[in-house]
């Protein structure tokens, strides 16, 4: 039997953190987890009214999706990221974006001798998607540095998360631009893009950075956090109509279907902004709160622009910090679990309700 698929990967991070909840949840006030960054609050309304109205659906959905739901992405990505002329072609939805990172390098035909590239500091399924295949990871700290001999696809994420930190339009502009001298595709994960505190994120796709064309580029973006979604791998990606077009072609095969209630409420989400801001509004607040609390507690907050977490440092190796931040009830990510370069630091959640923000603070102070 030849060697299992699972030796290529490393030890899934999260597992390592379990002892580390137990002393957490052992505190008389109960844990606060801000370690995953998982949504709690609830799904709009209007949403869940979508997704019921179309409960009755006992036919096979279309991985392409529906008229509707194309008619919804096009009409979101133009609107709010400032894209331009954007045809069906050139979107499809995927079953949460998850899913989308971890196999895009294999339904990209890429393996052995191909280089997939990524943030020194990254969400870690990047790495996952080039081991799967068998090709071969890289760290970047800026990738037009990199050798583009078989160098296939750049991973981009701006908003970044762990770090909150955000890509100019600059650049962007800058790396598109080299990126397509040396024929290399560009996925820029952009699923934070709506949750910019301190800076505003931009697109790749919008006609600044890309001139208005979309060869060698697509953007993937997500309702988990914006829309309070992740239950339901509601995400979709959008750029390149010929690189779409062959995701497509494979996806089919493969299955790989968004269910029907799933796209219906996907397009009530990306029709409405009111639900988008009362939650960056929610975001906001505990933010605020929680940054005011580490930073009184000693911690030192570094980018956290945008996204849903701080990446804060005690000057100290990060598991002493989790291991710290447990005694005190309180669960956080180290950053290791990002790359080495993150092993001084740990990722702050502020995904957790209001009341259990309230209690890390009172914790913290």
């Amino acid at each position: 039997m030849s060697a299992a698929v699972s030796s290529r990967l490393p030890v899934f991070p999260w597992d390592k953190l379990a002892p580390y909840k137990s002393t957490a949840a052992a505190h008389p006030d109960g844990i606060v987890d801000l370690s995953v960054g998982t949504p709690v609050d609830p799904v709009p309304d209007l949403i869940q009214q979508a997704l019921v109205a179309a409960a009755d659906s006992p036919g096979y959905p279309t991985v392409w999706g529906t008229a509707e739901l194309r008619d919804a992405l096009t009409g979101w990505v133009e609107r709010r990221l400032g894209a331009i002329s954007v045809a069906h072609e050139n979107v499809l939805p995927v079953v949460g974006s998850k899913e989308l990172v971890a196999w895009l390098p294999t339904q990209l035909g890429l393996g052995a001798g191909d280089k997939v590239a990524y943030p020194r500091l990254a969400y870690p399924t990047y790495e996952v998607g080039a081991r799967l295949c068998g090709a071969e990871p890289v760290v970047y700290d800026d990738p037009t540095e990199l050798d583009p001999a078989g160098l296939k696809l750049i991973w981009l994420n701006s908003p970044s998360n762990p770090t909150g930190r955000v890509l100019s339009k600059d650049e962007l502009t800058r790396i598109v631009a080299w990126a397509r001298e040396h024929d290399v595709l560009v996925f820029s994960d952009e699923c934070y893009l709506e949750l910019g505190w301190d800076a505003e994120p931009v697109s790749v796709l919008h006609p600044d950075v890309c001139g208005g064309t979309y060869e060698g580029i697509v953007a993937v973006h997500s309702l988990s956090k914006r829309s309070n979604l992740a239950g339901y791998r509601a995400a979709f990606i959008a750029g390149d109509a010929a690189v779409l077009a062959e995701l497509l072609l494979i996806r089919k095969h493969g299955g790989m279907m968004t269910p029907a209630p799933v796209q219906a409420a996907t397009v009530a989400a990306l029709g409405d902004d009111t639900h988008v801001a009362e939650q960056r509004t929610r975001y906001a607040d505990r933010r605020a709160a929680l940054r005011a609390a580490l930073e009184a507690h000693g911690f030192r907050i570094e980018h956290s622009e945008a996204s849903l977490y701080l990446w804060a440092t005690r000057d100290e190796p990060c598991w002493e910090t989790v291991a710290y931040l447990a005694e005190l009830g309180i669960l956080v990510a180290p950053g290791d679990f990002y790359g080495p370069a993150g092993d001084r630091f740990v990722r702050v959640a502020f995904t957790a309700t209001d009341e259990r923000v309230e209690a890390a603070v009172k914790r913290l102070s």
